[in-house]
């Protein structure tokens, strides 16, 4: 169940076309302060254009996208965009930044002290599971994929924004690591309980991280609710995403 009845952001009548072809369709969706909810759909289903949408990336063709009951039309874009943390899944750090400066970026544009970023920094280290003795001062080159991620994540988080978007931040990794970093997150989760919008094509990772789950089809959200309810639900989507977990459940 969501973690507060306070609403963080909602969709009212959202739809969204490019040259007149229809990306989402008259969607309507409250997500709420602390939970996690998690977008499942195939590609091209809209899911990371709603992400666009709560950050300002795009704007609605009509109907109303509100953060903290107010429309993102009437936000200053840049501060909406600084009180919204963005994690995807190319990771985006700056080549020439060294693992300090790639998470002390927003802070420092908010103009923290110096010694205040510092210590933002350490922090999130040890929060992503990376010793910032070891960590801070090496460049993006110098990291795994998944030391990458993780320091993406905690750039995400550096000037704690309530809300988080992920748009399929793990999906590049090989098994093994995706499954540490969405244990990991989980954990960040249950630490700071921030507003989580997560895409993802992967019904597990579905299952594993979302509070409530939204199974997007063709710019529609056909299918809101807990797992146990995505379970039970007789929509031709739903039926064919959990066949492929019950077809990986039983090996093929």
């Amino acid at each position: 169940m969501p973690q507060s009845s306070e609403i963080a952001v909602e969709f009212r009548d959202v739809s969204f076309e490019i040259d007149r072809r229809k990306i989402l369709a008259d969607l309507n969706l409250s997500i709420y302060r602390g939970e996690t909810i998690v977008l499942l759909g195939r590609s091209g289903s809209g899911k990371t254009t709603m992400l666009k949408l709560i950050n300002r990336l795009a704007i609605p063709t009509t109907g109303v996208v509100s953060i903290d009951d107010r429309s993102t039309a009437d936000w200053d874009t840049i501060k909406l965009r600084r009180r919204i943390g963005y994690a995807i899944q190319d990771i985006g750090l700056f080549p020439h930044f060294n693992v300090s400066e790639n998470i002390g970026l927003v802070p420092s544009l908010e103009r923290w002290q110096t010694s205040r970023i510092e210590a933002r920094v350490y922090e999130l280290l040890n929060l992503v599971g990376l010793e910032p003795e070891v960590f801070a001062r090496r460049y993006p080159h110098q990291l795994s994929g998944g030391q990458r991620q993780r320091v993406g994540v905690a750039r995400a988080l550096a000037a704690d924004p309530p809300i988080l978007l992920m748009d399929e931040p793990f999906g590049a990794l090989d098994p093994i690591t995706r499954l540490e970093l969405q244990r990991q997150f989980l954990y960040l989760q249950q630490q700071l309980g921030k507003t989580v919008v997560f895409v993802t094509h992967d019904i597990q990772e579905a299952f594993l991280l979302g509070t409530r789950i939204g199974l997007m089809n063709e710019g529609n959200l056909v299918v809101l609710g807990t797992k146990d309810e995505l379970l039970q639900s007789q929509h031709s989507e739903a039926r064919a995403f959990i066949a492929c977990l019950n077809a990986w459940e039983m090996g093929g």
